[in-house]
C-alpha cells in the first residue's frame, strides 16, 4: 500500500511539472503557463502587460481606453520592456479601430484579444498579417460562431466577470463545460478565477487555460488609481452587481453612481434616460481618476478574495504554485470514494 501511494505521489509531482509542456494555450502563444491578464480598460497598460509576460503568463494591453497614439506609445515601451509574447486586446465596437488595427500590424504584435463585436469583421485580415487571433464570447452559441469565423482561441466569460458582461449571466462553471461540447478549438475560462484552485477548477471543467482580470487591478504596475485599488481590496462578497443590462451589461462595485442607477429602475427608466445617466467617461472618471462617489467602478465576484496589493509577477507565482498545490491534493482522503 506505502509503496502504491509512493508510486501516486511521485507520479503526481511528474505530471504537475509537465503540466504545461504540451498544453495548447502555451504552444498557441509560446509562454509558460496557460493564464492570460485580462485586457482591461483604464487598468491594463504597458506596465502590468509587461510584467505578467515576464513572470510567464500572457500580459494584454487593453486598448479600448486609449487614443491610437497612446496605443502606440504602450506597444512601443511593452516591446522593450519585455521579450516575450504579449497581446492587445481590440473591443470592436471601438470608434477608431482602423488606427488601432494599423498600429498592431505596424508593431507585429503576435496576438490580438478581440471583444464586443462580430469576430468575422477582422480575423481575416488579421491573421493575413500573421496575428494569432482570440475572441471573448459570453456563450456557446457566440463561441461557435467565433470558431467559424477562424478564430486560433475563444475566452469564455462568465457572469462573474467584471466589466461589461453577457445579459444571460450564465455563470463559468456551467459556462465552460456548455462551450467545451461545443467547439474543438482551444478555450480559456474567465469570470470568479483569481486563484490556483480556481484556475484548476476552470481547467478540470475543460478549459485549457484561464484569463484573469481583477485580481490584477490591485498591482503596483495596473494603471488604475490608487483609489480605485484600494476600494478593490475593500470589496466584500455581494458588493458588486451586474446592471444596465438594456444599454451594456456591466458588473460594478456598489457606490453613489450606481444607486442611482438602481433609482433609476425603480422609477421605470427609460433606456434614453438611462444613457443620460450613464453620460460619457464614467469607467474613466471611477478607475482611472479615482472618482469613488460618481465613477464607475468595474470588477468582478473574486473582488471579495482580493485582500492584498502584490506586484503582478508575484500574483501570477502564487497562482501557479497553488495551482500546483491543489493539483497534488487529488491523493486526499476526500477524493477516495467509489
Amino acid at each position: 500500500m506505502i509503496r502504491n501511494y509512493l508510486r501516486t505521489f511521485v507520479t503526481d509531482k511528474i505530471e504537475s511539472r509537465k503540466l504545461f509542456m504540451k498544453n495548447k494555450i502555451t504552444e498557441l502563444f509560446h509562454i509558460k503557463y496557460p493564464l492570460i491578464q485580462a485586457g482591461m480598460i483604464w487598468c491594463s497598460g504597458w506596465e502590468l502587460a509587461s510584467a505578467v509576460s515576464n513572470a510567464g503568463g500572457l500580459g494584454i494591453i487593453g486598448s479600448g481606453s486609449m487614443y491610437p497614439e497612446i496605443l502606440d506609445e504602450h506597444i512601443r515601451k511593452c516591446k522593450e520592456a519585455t521579450q516575450k509574447p504579449f497581446a492587445v486586446n481590440l473591443p470592436m465596437l471601438y470608434p477608431n479601430i482602423e488606427e488601432h488595427i494599423q498600429t498592431i500590424i505596424k508593431h507585429q504584435v503576435p496576438i490580438v484579444f478581440t471583444s464586443a463585436g462580430n469576430p468575422k469583421t477582422y480575423t481575416a485580415r488579421l491573421k493575413e498579417a500573421g496575428i494569432t487571433v482570440v475572441h471573448v464570447v459570453s456563450s456557446a452559441k457566440f463561441a461557435l460562431k467565433a470558431q467559424e469565423a477562424g478564430v486560433d482561441a475563444v475566452v469564455a466569460e462568465g457572469f462573474e466577470a467584471g466589466g461589461h458582461n453577457g445579459r444571460d449571466e450564465t455563470t463559468t462553471m456551467c459556462l465552460i463545460p456548455m462551450v467545451k461540447a461545443a467547439i474543438s478549438i482551444p478555450l480559456i475560462a474567465a469570470g470568479g478565477i483569481g486563484t490556483g484552485r480556481g484556475m484548476l477548477a476552470a481547467m478540470t471543467l475543460g478549459a485549457d487555460g484561464v484569463q484573469i482580470g481583477s485580481r490584477f487591478i490591485a498591482s503596483p504596475e495596473s494603471s488604475a488609481h490608487q483609489n480605485f485599488k484600494e476600494e478593490v481590496l475593500k470589496a466584500k462578497e455581494g458588493d458588486t452587481m451586474l446592471t444596465l443590462k438594456e444599454l451594456t451589461p456591466v458588473r460594478l462595485i456598489k457606490n453613489s453612481f450606481f444607486n442611482k442607477v438602481e433609482a433609476a429602475y425603480e422609477n421605470c427608466a427609460t433606456n434614453e434616460e438611462l444613457n443620460e445617466l450613464l453620460g460619457r467617461g464614467r469607467a474613466k472618471r471611477g478607475m482611472f481618476e479615482g472618482d469613488l462617489i460618481e465613477g464607475e467602478l468595474e470588477v468582478g465576484q473574486i473582488s471579495g478574495l482580493i485582500t492584498e496589493m502584490k506586484p503582478a509577477g508575484e500574483i501570477v507565482s502564487e497562482i501557479i504554485n497553488e495551482f500546483k498545490a491543489a493539483l497534488n491534493e487529488r491523493s486526499d482522503a476526500k477524493y477516495a470514494f467509489e
